[in-house]
């Protein structure tokens, strides 16, 4: 049996990428997923962001380790569509709900009208994410663990002098505040609340021409005071790497970690 055998996690943004790595890693340990992403474009996002045909492929690897899953198209910004989706998804999969993954996010760092468009999806629809999922959770009675994919942005103040970075770092930094608030919250439901705080991870989010070309345009902006060169230079993993992290926060195995800001980041935040 695996260590989270019997057990239903609820990720969004799980089409690719780290949502991905989420759910394929989880379902390896044995839990049923429900997934989620908007599988359509933002206009403020300058790469191509996931289709119904990476849900689907994400679908396929969970059903190939032998998992069930419920897969929807929903944004995280639709409180409504959100908690539609998860309810469907726990209906299906026997009514519980263990673990929960907000990892949806956007990452429009050169455009400078993408305020809003970055802190609906990574703040706004990671505070949808656990609110329609603590309820669920808590009525369960079973306990369970929320893992919020932050960022190193989330613990430093790295960005470049448009909205969309500035609105990315600032997002990212609210995520800890929604952690520590939801860690005390749910404490007495035996609910354990994290954030995890990647630096570079090998996604299309960032393994694209157009975030490429931010680093390297804001690695030669000597004005900004930035040390930019240290983000464009720092080491980039892959998302089973991060995988690896939330699953062992999320099993037994960190079953006494709550409302920690967690790095996974080969000392970045510390260096800097």
């Amino acid at each position: 049996m695996g260590a989270l055998s019997g057990k239903v996690a609820f990720i969004t943004g799980a089409a690719r990428g780290q949502g991905r790595a989420h759910a394929v890693r989880l379902a390896t340990d044995g839990a049923d997923i429900i997934a989620v992403d908007l599988c359509d474009q933002i206009a403020s996002v300058p790469y191509p962001m996931a289709s119904a045909d990476d849900l689907a492929a994400t679908v396929k690897l969970v059903e190939d380790t032998g998992a069930r899953i419920v897969a929807t198209q929903a944004d995280v910004r639709d409180r409504d569509a959100l908690k539609t989706a998860l309810r469907a998804g726990v209906d299906e999969l026997g009514g519980r709900l263990d673990v929960v993954i907000a990892n949806a996010g956007i990452a429009p760092m050169a455009d400078e009208n993408a305020w809003h468009d970055v802190i609906d999806v990574n703040l706004t629809g990671v505070h949808h994410t656990v609110d329609v999922a603590m309820r669920p959770m808590i009525k369960a009675d079973n306990g369970g663990a929320i893992v919020l994919v932050s960022s190193v942005m989330g613990l430093v103040g790295l960005a470049s002098p448009f909205a969309g970075s500035i609105g990315y770092a600032a997002a990212k930094h609210g995520v800890v505040g929604l952690m520590r608030s939801y860690a005390n919250l749910l404490a007495p439901n035996h609910i354990r609340v994290n954030s995890i705080h990647p630096a570079g991870v090998r996604t299309p989010m960032i393994d694209n021409e157009f975030t490429r070309k931010w680093l390297a345009d804001m690695t030669g902006d000597t004005e900004s005071g930035l040390d930019m060169a240290s983000a464009a230079n720092m080491e980039t993993v892959e998302p089973e790497v991060i995988a690896d992290t939330v699953a062992w926060l999320v099993a037994d195995t960190g079953k006494h970690i709550t409302g920690v800001a967690l790095p996974v980041d080969d000392g970045y935040v510390n260096k800097r």
